[in-house]
């Protein structure tokens, strides 16, 4: 099943105090970045980021899914109502994260 756009637009509106937030669309899905990092995505209408320590810390008892058949685990973010929560969460998610691979020319 696809993620509709009217679930990305909330998500984005939930992160828009957010500088350089975007999103890229994938095969019916969305992969989310925040300052041209990955942070996660949109996946059968479900906030799904990526498995960082700091994020599995500070929210405890979490549940990981399956973006789609044959992906790692990502953490499935069920409190998308709270705005602040949110964005602290991926601002200090950011920091953590390595540096997107510069790609080689052919």
């Amino acid at each position: 099943m696809a993620s509709s756009k009217e679930y990305l637009d909330f998500i984005l509106e939930q992160l828009s105090e957010l500088e350089e937030m975007s999103y890229r669309p994938m095969m019916g899905e969305y992969i989310l970045y925040y300052r041209g990092k990955i942070i996660g995505g949109i996946y059968d209408n479900r906030l799904l980021l990526k498995p960082v320590k700091l994020v599995l810390d500070q929210l405890g008892q979490t549940r990981l899914e399956c973006p789609y058949e044959g992906a790692k685990e990502m953490i499935l973010i069920e409190d998308i109502e709270d705005k602040s929560f949110l964005m602290r969460l991926i601002k200090e998610m950011y920091e953590v994260l390595p540096a997107p691979k510069v790609k080689k020319k052919a």
